[in-house]
């Protein structure tokens, strides 16, 4: 090796420090990273798991709120055909004056549903809001500006209203 220009004590010497910097590259810093990527790699499976738990839940709710205001509907125009069939009972009574109070009893009848129908929807988009506001903050891991959120949803709800009406 001397005729190449290669000292053998030297090249050994070199050779063991790279095996020692080797090694301790390895246990101080390769196992310590590969750690830590499986674990990030584990926490954004576990997020990415509990949104698929979460939209389900959202979605799920969505579909409930849709079936409350459809019962809602159909019995506010059971109330309403009640109404109607009292006030052509009275009428048939006494002409002048019944049609008179059926009317009456049907504006207060369509006043009540609308009321009631209000207060429903009120209710619905409150819990809406809750289960949406949990939902949310279980993904992000901590508790979002409440108040603000249900601001936003309530926004929301009431731009979707305004488009099936249209």
């Amino acid at each position: 090796m001397a005729e190449l220009g290669i000292n053998l004590s030297s090249f050994i010497a070199q050779l063991v420090n790279f095996l020692i910097l080797f090694l301790l590259l390895s246990v101080l810093a390769y196992k310590p990273i590969l750690k830590m990527m499986d674990e990030r790699t584990r926490r954004i499976k576990e997020s990415l798991e509990q949104a698929e738990v979460v939209k389900a839940q959202a979605e799920k709710a969505q579909e409930d709120f849709k079936l409350q205001i459809a019962e809602a509907s159909k019995q506010g125009q059971l109330v309403i055909e009640r109404a109607a069939k009292t006030g052509d009972e009275i009428r048939d009574r006494a002409k002048i004056e019944a049609q008179a109070e059926a009317e009456a009893l049907l504006t207060r009848a369509k006043a009540d549903i609308r009321r009631e129908r209000d207060e429903v929807i009120d209710d619905l988009r409150k819990e809406y809001a809750d289960i949406i506001i949990l939902a949310a903050g279980k993904v992000i891991g901590k508790t979002l500006d409440t108040k603000a959120h249900r601001e936003l949803i309530d926004q929301v709800l009431e731009e979707s209203a305004g488009l099936r009406k249209n």
